[in-house]
C-alpha cells in the first residue's frame, strides 16, 4: 500500500509532461491562481479554528510564492508523497509538473485541516459545504429528472442520451465552474456539434455484442455528474445491458468536488427529495445496492498523483476483471495520458494501449490535453475558439476495445 508501482509502459515513448510553469497554459493559472483561491475559499466556507485557517493561509501562500515543503504529519502515505516530490521538495510549485503539484495540493489542504488526525476535524471534508449546494431537490436531481422524463423510446436512444448526460455532467466541476459560461444546449443535437470524438454507437454496439456484462465506473465529480452517472447505471442495470456495476470512488476528499462514499449517500438522499422520476431512481438504486448489483468500491490509487500505466497490482487486476469500464471525467482522462503534450493527432488507442480492460472515456475538455483528432481539425478549433481545449464547451466520448 501506498507505493510507486513500475510503469507499464516506457517512459521513453511519453512525450513531455505538462508542466506547471509554461507561461500563458491553463496549468500555470492553476497553481498560480486557482489553487490559492480554492484554498482561500475553503477557509470562507468552514468555521475553522484560527490555527487551521492559518494553516492553508500558509499553504495559499506557498503555492503563490514559497517553495514546496513535504508532509509533517505521520500517515501512512507520508513517505510516498516524499518519494514523489523527491525531485521538486524545496523548489517553487511552478516547476513541478502540473498534475503532480495539483493532487498534491489538495493532499496538503487535507493536512491543513487534520483530516486524518484524531480528534474533531478527523474525517470531515473541507469541500462538503459546497458540495452539498448542489445536491438541493432543486439544482442537480431536478436536472435528472428532467433527463429522465424526456428520454426516447427506443433503448439505443436511451442509451445514448444517458451516457451523453454522464458526459456533459462532467461541465459541472465545484474547482472550476465552466458551466456557468457554457450553459447547457437547448437540444441535444446543439451539444452534438461540441463532440469532438464520438464513439457512441461503437460503445452500443459493444455492449450488445457483450450482453450481462460487468461494467466499472471510473466517477469523477458529484453532485449532478455523479447523478447522472448513477441514472446511466440504473439504466444498463435495468435494461439488461449489464449484470453488475462497480461504481469506483474516491476515498477522501480531493480535487473539491471529486465525489466519495458520502457523496453517493448524499446524492441518493437528494433524489428522494425530488420530483417524481428522481424519486424513483433513488428507489431503484437503494434496490440494487440491496441486490449486490451496484457496488461501491475505492482504492487509495485514486487520490494520488500516479497515472492509470502505473496502477497497482490488485487494481489492475481488478479492473482486468471489468468487460468495459467507463473513465469519467478530465483528470482521469490526463491520468489514462500522463498529463503530457500528446499531438492532437495520435490515436488514441495507441495511447492507452496498456489499459487492463476495454473502456469508453466521457469527457468534457477542461486541460490542454487531447489524442484521437483529425488531421488539421486542433488548427481548425484553435481559430474559432483560442481556448477550446480548456473552456468546458466540446467534450469526447473516446473508446478502446
Amino acid at each position: 500500500m501506498f507505493d510507486i508501482p513500475p510503469m507499464q509502459i516506457d517512459p521513453r515513448g511519453l512525450p513531455p509532461p505538462i508542466m506547471a510553469s509554461e507561461p500563458g497554459s491553463f496549468a500555470h493559472h492553476t497553481i498560480q491562481i486557482r489553487v490559492p483561491a480554492i484554498i482561500r475559499e475553503t477557509v470562507a466556507l468552514n468555521e475553522f479554528p484560527t490555527d487551521m485557517n492559518n494553516a492553508l493561509e500558509g499553504l495559499a501562500r506557498e503555492v503563490e510564492s514559497g517553495t514546496v515543503q513535504l508532509l509533517r504529519e505521520d500517515t501512512p502515505d507520508r513517505a510516498f508523497w516524499q518519494e514523489a516530490w523527491r525531485h521538486y521538495a524545496g523548489r517553487p510549485w511552478i516547476e513541478a509538473p502540473w498534475y503532480l503539484a495539483e493532487s498534491y495540493a489538495y493532499r496538503r489542504i487535507l493536512e491543513a485541516t487534520r483530516y486524518f488526525q484524531p480528534g474533531l476535524w478527523q474525517g470531515f471534508d473541507p469541500f462538503r459545504v459546497k458540495k452539498l449546494t448542489e445536491v438541493e431537490p432543486g439544482v442537480a436531481p431536478r436536472l435528472v429528472d428532467a433527463t429522465l422524463r424526456d428520454l426516447p423510446a427506443g433503448l439505443r436512444e436511451r442509451f445514448e442520451t444517458l451516457l451523453y448526460a454522464s458526459l456533459w455532467g462532467n461541465r459541472i466541476d465545484l474547482s472550476y465552474a465552466v458551466s456557468a459560461q457554457v450553459g447547457r444546449a437547448a437540444r441535444p443535437e446543439d451539444e452534438r456539434a461540441n463532440l469532438l470524438v464520438d464513439d457512441a454507437g461503437r460503445v452500443w454496439d459493444f455492449m450488445r455484442e457483450h450482453p450481462h456484462c460487468r461494467v466499472a465506473i471510473l466517477a469523477d465529480n458529484s453532485g449532478t455528474e455523479l447523478l447522472m452517472d448513477l441514472a446511466l447505471a440504473d439504466f444498463l442495470l435495468t435494461s439488461g445491458l449489464a449484470a453488475q456495476i462497480e461504481l469506483h470512488l474516491k476515498p477522501q476528499p480531493f480535487f473539491v468536488s471529486d465525489a466519495m462514499l458520502s457523496d453517493v449517500e448524499a446524492g441518493v438522499a437528494a433524489l428522494a427529495r425530488g420530483d417524481e422520476k428522481a424519486r424513483a431512481l433513488s428507489r431503484r438504486l437503494h434496490a440494487h445496492v440491496t441486490d449486490g448489483l451496484l457496488r461501491l468500491t475505492s482504492h487509495w490509487f485514486y487520490t494520488t498523483c500516479l497515472f492509470y500505466f502505473q496502477l497497482p497490482n490488485d487494481l489492475r487486476a481488478h479492473l482486468s476483471a471489468a468487460d468495459l469500464a467507463i473513465v469519467k471525467g478530465d483528470a482521469n482522462y490526463r491520468r489514462l495520458l500522463g498529463d503530457a503534450h500528446w499531438p492532437p493527432t495520435m490515436p488514441f488507442e495507441r495511447a492507452t494501449s496498456y489499459f487492463p480492460s476495454p473502456f469508453v472515456a466521457l469527457r468534457a475538455l477542461k486541460a490542454e490535453i487531447i489524442t484521437g483528432l483529425r488531421q488539421g481539425q486542433a488548427e481548425q478549433l484553435q481559430t474559432q475558439d483560442p481556448q477550446w481545449r480548456v473552456n468546458g464547451k466540446r467534450g469526447v466520448v473516446q473508446a478502446r476495445f
